[in-house]
């Protein structure tokens, strides 16, 4: 059995989910002579005409609360699925991806990095352009630093070939996909950030992350979150939704959008300062109460995207309209 709390609700869930979940193993990694499986998952119609949502969590083991986001939501969908007929419409018209654990290595070890000390949010072969945040932006000194991208001139790390194999068959091949990967430890506010993270230069589909955005805000008016491109606070090396965005391009009949959510731990620290003094509580919440309203909370943001991608043809901008709302969204996010 799993030493992992995660990975062991994970495969509770597998067996929630018998005769609805298709379930593979996308990789297994080692640490400490120990071998945990990556799980990937997917829910609903595999028709590649259709769209797809993914759902990426445990990318970095120290943040743990992304994969319990995910877990928590995932287990309500498949607890409907025994009465929610709306639920069974909808997946006839959407396929579902989960990835929730993407780092078992690094959560067993408490660690941001993988078992090999790569932060694989840093190791895509993608330069920034222009200057980076030492040791943040991404390095190749060591992997004993935090923030390490891996040797020069070497393969992805395992980790993120699943990662991107799996977002390339199962994504990028479709007419419209949304991927949203959770993170925790920015800032007092929930964000929503998009590509890129390498360049302050907009990306070619800020009008559909706009469109998007106005969408949410008319769904669920009282929400908090700050949508921005990362390149707005910092910029770094290897970023691996960058990598798979600029793939993306080379198509342009097909629509991808990769969002970041980056929950804001700093707020949980300043309701119990006492988190400081540990490497978990500095990224996840650890009173219970807290923990919980967390999980409610971005279950409504998973849920809505799901329908977003679901009746993405009802929304999505075109012609004279779309003109306006790039010129609209570059005016909002990059010029001062």
């Amino acid at each position: 059995m799993s030493t992992i709390p995660e990975l062991r609700e994970l495969e509770s869930l597998l067996e929630l989910g018998k005769g609805h979940l298709e379930v593979n193993v996308a990789c297994e990694v080692s640490a400490g002579g120990k071998r945990f499986p990556v799980y990937q998952l997917a829910l609903g119609n595999p028709d590649p005409n259709l769209p797809a949502i993914g759902f990426f969590g445990g990318i970095h083991g120290l943040e743990r609360i992304g994969t319990q986001v995910l877990l928590c939501f995932l287990r309500g969908l498949l607890a409907r699925l025994s009465w929610d007929r709306s639920l069974h419409h909808l997946l006839k018209d959407v396929r579902l991806v989960f990835m929730p654990l993407i780092n078992p290595g690094g959560m067993w070890q408490s660690t941001r990095c993988n078992p090999q000390g790569v932060d694989l949010m840093r190791n895509a072969p993608i330069e920034a352009e222009g200057r980076v945040p030492f040791l943040l932006g991404g390095h190749r000194i060591s992997p004993r630093l935090p923030w390490y991208r891996g040797a020069a001139g070497g393969a992805m790390e395992s980790e993120n070939q699943a990662l991107c194999r799996i977002v390339q068959e199962e994504l990028l091949a479709r007419p419209f996909s949304i991927a949203v990967d959770c993170h925790s430890g920015f800032g007092l506010r929930d964000r929503v950030w998009f590509p890129h993270a390498h360049s302050m230069h907009p990306i070619a589909n800020l009008a559909e992350i706009l469109a998007l955005e106005e969408l949410f805000r008319q769904a669920q008016p009282n929400n908090r979150y700050l949508f921005e491109p990362q390149s707005r606070q910092y910029r770094t090396h290897g970023d691996v939704w960058d990598y798979l965005y600029l793939q993306a391009q080379q198509d342009k009949s097909k629509t991808f959008l990769p969002l970041t959510l980056e929950m804001g731990s700093w707020l949980w620290v300043k309701k119990n300062p006492r988190q400081l003094f540990s490497r978990h509580g500095m990224f996840n919440p650890t009173v219970e109460h807290r923990l919980h309203r967390v999980l409610r909370r971005h279950s409504v943001w998973l849920d809505f995207l799901m329908r977003a991608a679901g009746g993405y043809d009802s929304w999505l901008v075109t012609g004279p309209k779309r003109c306006r709302m790039q010129e609209h969204a570059v005016a909002r996010w990059y010029r001062p």
